[in-house]
């Protein structure tokens, strides 16, 4: 459920609004346990999330980092490389196990 929340600070470029917002509803839907509210909670789940959407962006706006900013290319073949050692693919010539 919390697939888009994710660090947004220090990266360069800077976090686009959209990445902001789509973290901001992924906290909403888990903090309201819902991924989709009903028509009589949609106004205030709605509301939460621009709010969120609001604070975050002010928050990541005034942290004061003195480290280099991050490659998003970067962290993304990280990413990439940390899954492959938790999830092996297995295929065609591929052994896994003793035999």
């Amino acid at each position: 459920m919390c697939r888009n929340i994710k660090t947004l600070a220090n990266f360069a470029p800077p976090a686009t609004n959209d990445e902001v917002h789509a973290s901001a509803l992924q906290f909403v839907r888990k903090l309201s346990g819902a991924s989709k509210p009903s028509k009589a909670n949609e106004e205030a789940f709605n509301r939460a999330v621009e709010e969120v959407t609001d604070a975050a962006r002010r928050l990541i706006d005034a942290l004061v980092i003195h480290a280099p900013p991050r490659d998003r290319t970067e962290e993304a073949r990280k990413g990439r490389e940390r899954s492959l050692k938790r999830f092996p693919r297995e295929g065609p010539g591929i052994v896994i196990g003793d035999s």
